[in-house]
C-alpha cells in the first residue's frame, strides 16, 4: 500500500525528478542478471533497513548520506542506485548527491514497497 505523503512534499520531490535519473525495479533486476558493477544503496532510516532490504544493499540513510558517501563511496563516478520505500527519499538524495560531483547515480522508482509487491527476495536477517 502506497503510503500517502504531504501535498508539499509531492510537490518538491516532482520539481527534483527532472534533474536525476530514475529506473525502473525491473531495469535493477535486469542489471543484476547482466552481472552489472553498482553500489545499491538504501537510504531508508536505520529500522527500516534492519528490518528488512534489498539483498546486497548498504545502507547510508538520507539524513546523513551527504555526510558519510565520500568514505562509503568515494569514486564519484562509481555507478550508484539508490531506493527509499517509495523512490521519493532516493530521488531527494539522488539530487544532493549530483550537486557533490556523483556523476553516476539513479534513483530507483517504487522502492522496497514495490520491490516487496514484484515478489522478489527480500533480506530480512538482522541488519548491520
Amino acid at each position: 500500500m502506497a503510503k500517502n505523503h504531504g501535498a508539499r512534499f509531492e510537490r518538491l520531490v516532482d520539481a527534483m525528478r527532472p534533474q536525476i535519473k530514475e529506473c525502473t525495479i525491473a531495469d535493477i533486476v535486469a542489471r543484476q542478471k547482466r552481472g552489472d558493477q553498482f553500489v545499491l544503496v538504501d537510504v531508508r532510516e536505520d529500522r527500516e533497513f534492519n528490518a528488512a532490504r534489498i539483498p546486497g544493499a548498504v545502507q547510508i540513510g538520507k539524513g546523513v548520506i551527504e555526510r558519510d558517501i565520500e568514505e562509503k563511496i568515494p569514486d564519484t563516478s562509481a555507478s550508484i542506485v539508490l531506493y527509499c520505500g517509495g523512490g521519493y527519499r532516493s530521488a531527494l538524495a539522488a539530487v544532493n548527491l549530483l550537486l557533490m560531483g556523483y556523476t553516476n547515480v539513479v534513483s530507483m522508482d517504487g522502492g522496497f514497497r514495490g520491490w516487496k509487491e514484484a515478489g522478489l527476495e527480500v533480506d530480512s536477517s538482522p541488519g548491520k
